[in-house]
């Protein structure tokens, strides 16, 4: 059994994460920001869920760059081929569910 302080945790660099589970080839990890990302798009499917913060995630739908902004609690589903950045306002510190080894 292993409890998580979210909000406690950082990382020694912008998107450092601590590995909570790997469940038959997907995990689950606690990542700490306090930089964007790189325009990208994952392996598999990804769950994003803004545990702490605020980030903008912008991501392309037909070729058209959209923006969503995430607060705490809120989830951003990116299905295959979805191309998205993540820009944190500030620190943030969010849950990423994605297939092992994604990018």
């Amino acid at each position: 059994m292993t409890v998580t302080r979210s909000k406690q945790f950082t990382a020694e660099r912008a998107w450092g994460a601590k590995s909570i589970a790997n469940m038959s080839g997907v995990t689950t990890r606690l990542h700490w920001t306090d930089q964007p990302y790189k325009w990208h798009i994952n392996d598999g499917e990804e769950v994003f869920a803004v545990l702490d913060g605020v980030v903008d995630m912008h991501y392309r739908e037909s070729g058209i760059e959209q923006v969503v902004t995430l607060e705490a609690g809120d989830i951003f589903f990116a299905a295959v081929g979805c191309e998205h950045v993540a820009r944190p306002r500030g620190e943030a510190r969010i849950l990423v569910v994605e297939r092992e080894g994604s990018v």
